[in-house]
């Protein structure tokens, strides 16, 4: 039998922490508080069974082909007429649906970008398209995040910095407006205008990740970026938060031309017709607005919960900013935490969570976890912080006791 060389693979994979540590020592009883997972209630099984059939029966053979451009209408229909509500006018030749809002935002990057461009996040930042970004080889920069979202008189200290030194400029400035994954803070109106005029200004696209804005607790909505400089944003969202992220659809919102090149970009031709057509079907029967409210009340209860439980069960080490809608709460340590550092201790314990330094270039940032309250139940989730509690506790006195050794 022949020996195999040793292959060369791609340099392309990006040197980031693997997130599957956080499922590592499954415990009996896990408690999973890692992960954005939708609560198990808000899956309309028979509505969806009833769905998948309709598809068949009305569409017979036509779902189970090939299809091509955006596949069936209606589904770019109900987007473009859905999306008023958060200020983005479309018409249905400025949609592009895709295979959820993560192949969104990889056709958008491989359409704007080349290897070696410049683009800008915020730090913390979604892993997901961190990674996106680093496989399309781009140099990445990460701006600050505060109460209001990421810092934008930072970003524009910065591009006048690189205009004036001849600095290249960055083709990408991408952000998470509603409800921040991590954080879980919203960019303030007047950031969110001034991003559109630095995008005009200084040339480079904003890529709007609006992937939590229907979860809203308030019922408060914030115009878009897009809705103030329709030609320098790509607007992204999803059905993942909102219908069942095993469907995988997305879809994104741009002018006609940026639309048609990033179609040319994306290799699979359409998006399932089949799972479209059960989609369609879905939205056709639902009441939507309904289903909303529905979710809302479920994560708004559970994000709730999860804030009375850490009041409890911490002491005032921990800070953090109540979310008013999305998946996520974002807890902070004092500064010299090292929160990877009680990750296997808290799974152990029964409790689940990703530690900070997913969501960073670097590893500088330590003393955050990101916590997801709308899997579990509001009991689960006052289970699960006990442990989180008790675990940080512990190895805090540890490291107490260690440092008083040192001495």
């Amino acid at each position: 039998m022949t020996t195999l060389k040793e292959f060369t693979y791609s340099k392309r994979f990006p040197n980031l922490p693997l997130i599957a540590a956080a499922f590592a020592d499954q415990h009996p009883d896990l408690i999973p508080l890692a992960f954005g997972l939708p609560a198990k209630e808000s899956f309309n099984l028979s509505l969806m069974e009833e769905s998948s059939v309709v598809a068949i029966q009305k569409g017979g053979v036509k779902p189970l082909e090939y299809g091509g451009g955006n596949g069936p209408k209606m589904v770019a229909e109900w987007i473009k007429q859905r999306s008023l509500l958060r200020s983005v006018r479309a018409e249905t030749n400025e949609i592009l649906v895709t295979a959820g809002s993560s192949q969104a935002i990889d056709i958008a990057t491989r359409t704007l970008t080349d290897p070696g461009d410049h683009v800008w996040v915020e730090g913390p930042s979604f892993f997901g398209a961190i990674r996106q970004f680093l496989l399309a080889e781009t140099k990445l920069t990460s701006f600050p995040v505060d109460e209001d979202g990421i810092r934008v008189d930072l970003v524009e200290d910065k591009l006048k910095e690189a205009r004036k030194n001849g600095r290249p400029m960055p083709k990408v400035l991408y952000v998470m407006p509603n409800y921040h994954n991590p954080t879980g803070v919203s960019l303030s109106l007047e950031r969110r205008k001034k991003l559109a005029e630095l995008a005009y200004e200084y040339n480079f696209y904003v890529l709007e990740d609006d992937a939590y804005v229907e979860l809203s607790f308030t019922g408060e909505y914030v115009p878009s970026i897009y809705s103030f400089g329709p030609e320098r944003v790509i607007y992204l969202s999803t059905f993942s938060k909102i219908v069942a992220p095993g469907i995988r659809m997305g879809w994104a919102v741009a002018s006609e031309p940026l639309i048609n090149k990033m179609r040319m970009l994306k290799s699979d031709g359409s998006t399932s017709v089949y799972v479209q057509e059960i989609v369609s079907q879905f939205l056709k029967t639902i009441d939507f607005d309904q289903h909303v409210d529905f979710l809302n009340s479920i994560y708004r209860s559970r994000m709730e919960a999860m804030v009375v439980a850490i009041e409890e069960a911490f002491d005032r080490d921990v800070s953090y900013i109540v979310p008013e809608g999305g998946f996520f709460l974002w807890l902070t340590f004092p500064q010299g935490t090292d929160t990877s550092m009680f990750m296997r201790q808290s799974l152990q314990k029964g409790v689940s969570y990703l530690d900070g330094a997913h969501f960073y270039l670097n590893a500088d940032e330590k003393n955050h976890i990101r916590l997801g309250f709308t899997y579990c139940n509001e009991e689960e989730i006052k289970r699960g912080i006990e442990r989180l509690a008790e675990s940080y506790q512990e190895h805090k006195q540890k490291n107490f006791v260690l440092e008083g050794v040192k001495e």
